[in-house]
């Protein structure tokens, strides 16, 4: 009988250690980093503007089948892919698909498009740094 009671004592001790254990705080600050660069997606360094800077995030969602059109950033773009797969294809004809989760730092001035791959809309966070005001894209005018 004592042993009994003593299993149970036992018992009771090691839920209330496992309850209170369950019930810590969690970290007030989890830091998971996602892309370490000192490169653009073709291999540019990343330059600092000079002079006053506007950062503007915006979170961009594409239909399956879009193809964007030809165009190129004078200013650095950054773009963190949310959901689905974009495929990056640059003027030289190198290209790239990103999946979610995985960061893109892109090239500056230089012309490529982007085009959703598979059947998922793809969604971007997506973060220009430019001059206040500066235009962030600049579509490659048609060929006559």
């Amino acid at each position: 009988m004592i042993r009994l009671g003593f299993l149970a004592v036992l018992s009771v001790a090691f839920s209330i250690v496992g309850a209170a254990a369950a019930k810590e705080p969690a970290p007030a600050e989890v830091v998971t980093e996602i892309a370490r660069a000192t490169k653009t997606a073709t291999g540019q360094p990343i330059m600092l503007p000079q002079g006053p800077l506007e950062v503007v995030a915006s979170i961009y969602t594409l239909a399956p089948g879009v193809r964007l059109p030809e165009h190129k950033h004078p200013y650095q773009r950054y773009a963190y892919i949310l959901e689905g797969e974009l495929m990056v294809q640059q003027a030289d004809s190198s290209s790239r698909v990103y999946h979610a989760g995985e960061f893109v730092i892109e090239s500056v001035d230089r012309w490529h498009f982007g085009a959703t791959v598979g059947a998922a809309p793809v969604k971007l966070l997506v973060i220009d740094q430019s001059p206040p005001g500066g235009e962030v894209t600049v579509n490659r005018p048609p060929t006559p």
